[in-house]
């Protein structure tokens, strides 16, 4: 009989914290960066504050994506941690947590317009 109640208890157990709901999905991006040969889109992502974007290289080269300013990097690093990505790859910024905005660029083509952008906070 205790053996019986055991094995009852175990499983209504199982079923009541099954039917609570599922355990917490990982968060989502609240944007995404593409970089291609012509450069990144959209320039301009503006995203809540505790969020991340996701930058996505669809180019057949690599490209370094980092914080303004040029050399010093120091604006957002958050977004450092894309560094280099290589063809195909997709890379996750750290949480921006503070209201601002974010310059990044591709360090491999620091001047180029067309691989520089912004990520905004609210």
């Amino acid at each position: 009989m205790r053996r019986l109640r055991l094995i009852l208890s175990s499983g209504l157990l199982g079923l009541l914290t099954s039917a609570c709901g599922s355990s917490p999905s990982a968060p989502s991006a609240a944007a995404t960066i593409t970089i291609g040969p012509t450069g990144i889109s959209p320039k301009d992502v503006h995203i809540k504050a505790w969020n991340f974007v996701t930058f996505v290289n669809n180019d057949a080269r690599t490209h370094t994506m980092l914080s303004d300013p040029v050399d010093l990097h120091t604006q957002c690093p958050a977004v450092n941690r894309i560094g280099a990505l290589l063809p195909g790859e997709s890379r996750d910024t750290s949480t921006l947590n503070l209201a601002g905005t974010c310059g990044f660029h591709d360090h491999g083509s620091p001047s180029d317009p067309a691989y520089q952008g912004r990520i905004i906070v609210e």
